[in-house]
């Protein structure tokens, strides 16, 4: 997807503006001139400069007609594909799926559930897809789990926790 420069400065003044004024808020320290807004209000004010530079760039680019033709958002053509449609679909809701049910339902449920959901989109067959989901699940369990210490919680499985 192609978007214009100028919407994207627009929206990287107005993530400026933002921190710009949260940072607002931050305690002053007694005796120093400068609190630790400055660093964030600093950056905050880089990035509104930098906002207003893709701006120019944007607006006179599309009255150039320059890029796809002057547009403010080009789609991609994968967007007319279905299949592609639904993959980027999937992939979105597993991660959604895995972000709100990690917790409760445990890594090695969702972590499978996740790949399998991926593996199907991607027309593996049945039986390949569940082994490598099982498989893959359980190295990433272990290497996370057991090599690195990551807590992975274990939801529904926690009676069995080793």
């Amino acid at each position: 997807m192609r978007i214009n420069d100028a919407i994207w400065g627009a929206l990287f003044i107005i993530g400026a503006g933002l921190v710009l004024f949260h940072v607002q808020g931050f305690p002053k320290i007694p005796g120093q001139n400068v609190g630790p807004a400055l660093f964030p209000g600093l950056i905050a004010v880089g990035i509104a400069v930098c906002g207003l530079i893709l701006i120019v760039r944007g607006l006179r680019a599309r009255a150039a007609g320059e890029g796809a033709g002057g547009s403010w958002v080009v789609l991609p053509p994968w967007l007319r594909s279905a299949n592609h449609v639904a993959g980027f679909l999937v992939l979105v809701g597993v991660n959604l799926f895995y972000i709100f049910a990690v917790d409760k339902l445990g890594f090695l449920i969702t972590g499978f559930v996740y790949l399998v959901a991926l593996m199907w989109v991607l027309r593996v067959r049945p039986m390949v897809a569940i082994v490598v989901s099982i498989a893959m699940t359980l190295v990433i369990h272990y290497a996370f789990y057991k090599l690195l210490r990551v807590p992975l919680p274990w939801g529904l499985l926690t009676p069995i926790a080793w």
